[in-house]
């Protein structure tokens, strides 16, 4: 059962930040030139358009970070154990769809590809622990109020 609930995190963390990752390229209307929300079946010609434009990269690190947090955060709370880890792994998927892009479509400005190795992981891990530190305070919290009580 906690083998079918950590596939399920894993599942529910890369679809939040894949969502949060979407709505940040969508974040400046001139960025996108067609009518429907299909940011991965344009990403091609999207990057071509802003491959000059550097300000684009900056906003997609920026929520790819906020991205791989929520993301982790979503997963560790939804895993049992080793929340910190599941967050992690879900910034190693980040960063390996990620380097998958940067490898398929070769549009990416320098800065991009060293700067998001420095990304995913890190963010990732911060949502782990700050899902593991709320845990831990509310499990503080419950033992001093049962030690209240008795």
């Amino acid at each position: 059962m906690n083998f079918l609930r950590n596939t399920f995190a894993v599942i529910v963390g890369l679809c939040v930040a894949a969502l949060l990752i979407s709505l940040g390229v969508r974040l400046n209307s001139d960025w996108i030139t067609y009518d429907e929300f299909a940011p991965f079946k344009h990403w091609e010609s999207l990057l071509r358009s802003m491959e000059h434009k550097p300000y684009f990269f900056v906003a997609l690190l920026i929520s790819s970070g906020i991205a791989a947090t929520v993301g982790g955060v979503a997963t560790a709370i939804i895993v049992k154990y080793a929340k910190v880890a599941y967050a992690i792994l879900i910034g190693f998927i980040l960063l390996f769809i990620a380097m998958l892009d940067i490898i398929i479509f070769p549009y990416h400005p320098t800065f991009y590809k060293i700067l998001i190795f420095l990304t995913f992981f890190p963010f990732a891990w911060i949502g782990g622990k700050i899902t593991e530190v709320i845990y831990e305070r509310k499990k503080k919290r419950a033992k001093r109020q049962l030690q209240k009580g008795v």
